[in-house]
C-alpha cells in the first residue's frame, strides 16, 4: 500500500469482479488488518483556542489535504481526504464510480505526496470526458460527488441471498468498533466504515468523508483480491442512497450503520435486495430491508454501550 510520502508504483496482487466469490482455499482473514492510528501525527494537529468561560484549551483537529487523482493521463477529480492511503481510495473511488472495471488490470498506482496527486495506470485505455462531464452532489459529507450514470452497474448486481446476518454479530461487531482507538474519539470531525466477515471486523477506515471511507475499502478489497459476497459493511454514517448503491456495487449484501435511514436508500436497498440495517447501537437495530438474512441466535446484551464511545449517531441520526 501506500501511505501518505511515499512515492511509489504499486503491483496489485489481485483483480476479483465484485459479488463473484473466490472462496474456495481462501484464507481465514484476521482481525483489524487496519484500523486507525490516532498516534499518526500526519493524521491531526494539535490547535489552542478557548472555551465558553474563555479559558485557553488545546484540542486535536483532523487533517484535511486535497489528492488530485488522475485515470492514466486524464484528470478525474480532486478530493478532500486525511490522506492516509491514497492508493486504496484512488482505485476505489474509479471502481464505485464505474471508470475501472472489475476485470481492468492495474499496471501502476503513483502517489506524489508533495504534488498532492495519485496516479493510477489501467493496460486499458480509457476516455471519460463525457462522462466527467455528468456530475451530481450527493448527500455524503465533504462534497460527496458522483456522476449521472452511477446507477448503469446497480441494476445489474445480484446479491447472494443466503448470506445470513446472526444477530449476536450485529452486537459484537459495535463493541468491537466502538472499542477500537480511533481518529474519531481523538478528534471527532471523521467517518469510518468497517468491512467484517461475520463477528470479525477485517479493516476500519476513516475519513473525513463517509464516502472516501467507503471508496478506500473497496480499493483495498480489489488490490488484495478479497471475495465480497460472504462479507459484512459496517457505517458510522446515514444509510443514504449513495451508501446502498457503493455496498450493492461492491458486491456486498449486508449494510449496518449506528445511524438512521433514507427513504430512497431503503428503497434500492429493496430493489438490490440488500439487508439493511441502522440504528444499531447497544442493545437495539431496525431491518428495513433484507429481513430474509436475519437469524436471531442472541438476545440483546445485558450491558448498554459505554458512553464514551458513543457517536453523535447514538444519540441522534447524523
Amino acid at each position: 500500500m501506500v501511505r501518505q510520502g511515499d512515492t511509489q508504483t504499486l503491483q496489485p496482487q489481485a483483480r476479483v469482479a465484485h459479488g463473484r466469490a473466490r472462496l474456495e482455499g481462501s484464507p481465514v482473514l484476521g482481525e483489524f488488518l487496519i484500523r486507525p492510528d490516532p498516534a499518526d501525527a500526519r493524521l491531526t494537529r494539535r490547535v489552542v483556542g478557548v472555551d465558553e468561560s474563555g479559558l485557553e484549551v488545546e484540542t486535536a483537529v483532523v487533517e484535511e489535504r486535497p489528492l488530485t487523482l488522475f485515470l492514466n493521463g486524464q484528470e478525474i477529480v480532486t478530493m478532500m481526504t486525511i490522506g492516509d492511503y491514497p492508493d486504496y481510495l484512488a482505485v476505489g473511488y474509479l471502481l464505485n464510480q464505474n471508470m475501472l472495471l472489475p476485470d481492468d488490470e492495474i499496471v501502476g498506482i503513483d502517489h506524489d505526496d508533495d504534488l498532492q496527486v495519485v496516479v493510477v495506470r489501467t493496460r486499458r485505455a480509457t476516455n471519460y470526458e463525457e462522462k466527467l462531464r455528468k456530475k451530481v452532489r450527493t448527500s455524503g459529507c465533504a462534497q460527496g460527488t458522483a456522476f449521472g450514470d452511477l446507477m448503469e452497474r446497480f441494476d445489474r448486481v445480484s446479491l447472494p441471498r443466503d448470506a445470513p446476518l446472526h444477530t449476536s454479530w450485529v452486537y459484537e461487531l459495535s463493541r468491537k468498533i466502538n472499542g477500537v482507538p480511533s481518529l474519531y474519539l481523538e478528534a471527532g470531525a471523521i467517518h469510518g466504515c468497517v468491512l467484517a466477515a461475520g463477528d470479525r471486523p477485517l479493516v476500519y477506515m476513516e475519513d473525513v468523508g463517509r464516502h472516501n471511507a467507503v471508496d478506500k475499502i473497496a480499493g483495498w478489497m480489489f488490490l488484495e483480491g478479497v471475495a465480497a459476497n460472504d462479507k459484512i459493511f459496517y457505517t458510522t454514517g446515514r444509510l443514504t442512497s449513495e451508501m446502498v448503491i457503493k455496498t450493492v456495487q461492491m458486491g456486498i449484501p449486508i449494510l449496518i450503520s449506528r445511524s438512521g435511514f433514507t427513504a430512497w436508500g431503503v428503497e434500492l436497498a429493496r430493489q438490490a435486495d440488500l439487508t439493511l440495517v441502522g440504528r444499531a447501537k447497544g442493545r437495539r437495530f431496525m431491518a428495513l430491508a433484507g429481513q430474509h438474512r436475519l437469524v436471531y441466535d442472541a438476545p440483546p446484551p445485558a450491558e448498554a454501550e459505554d458512553r464514551r464511545h458513543q457517536r453523535k449517531g447514538s444519540r441522534d441520526d447524523e
